[in-house]
């Protein structure tokens, strides 16, 4: 893809070059950044790129991902966000879709879903085409939610709310075996092949 500019932002430098590395072969150019502070001040000025989009890690030290985006948004600069996170950690994944980011992906990265996700970042370029898929793909979530019963809806909310099945367990009065059964239902109606991605669709009401 031509004229396609990435920023990685992570505080691991094996990892940050890794990913450098394997974007680069495919053509894109990358600018690596140790530091968000840094970061920063490279993305306020630098955004005339047709193809600009940013490889955000979640947990850096001084100043963390969700940090990093919400200075972004109040200084005006709205780039295209893909988390990530070695961590699992779903609350701050609900909070990083809920301030705009195209998704978020977890480490050791799957570089076909990194593939896909920076595919999605540069098409926020390209809205009518995208709001058409949104549409298609809106009515797909609709099918698979009405699927669920109602405690399966009840498990489902407490899932993306990053609850642990014991204190699922604790708060619906109970089984833990019980909430297994559930979520495993869930997971299968919704075809959801982790937590992350069940977040996903319920933060853009949408299955992809």
């Amino acid at each position: 893809m031509q004229n396609s500019l990435i920023y990685i932002i992570d505080d691991n430098k094996e990892f940050r070059e890794s990913i450098r590395w394997v974007l680069e072969g495919e053509g894109h150019s990358v600018i690596s950044i140790d530091d968000p502070i840094k970061g920063f001040s490279q993305l306020q000025n630098n955004l005339q790129e047709s193809n600009c989009c940013c490889l955000l890690d979640i947990r850096m030290p001084d100043m963390n991902g969700l940090e990093f985006h919400e200075k972004l948004l109040k200084n005006g600069v709205n780039i295209p966000i893909i988390y990530m996170t070695g961590h699992g950690d779903i609350p701050l994944a609900v909070e990083a879709m809920s301030k705009g980011a195209i998704t978020f992906l977890e480490k050791p990265i799957d570089y076909k879903l990194l593939n896909t996700a920076i595919t999605g970042a540069f098409s926020e370029f390209n809205n009518s085409k995208q709001c058409n898929k949104s549409a298609d793909i809106d009515v797909e979530y609709k099918h698979r939610l009405n699927l669920l019963t109602s405690r399966e809806s009840q498990i489902l909310t407490e899932i993306v709310s990053g609850k642990m099945n014991k204190v699922i367990a604790l708060d619906l009065g109970i089984s833990v075996k019980t909430v297994e059964l559930h979520r495993s239902r869930v997971m299968n109606k919704m075809q959801a092949k982790t937590a992350a991605d069940l977040v996903k669709m319920v933060i853009r009401e949408s299955v992809n």
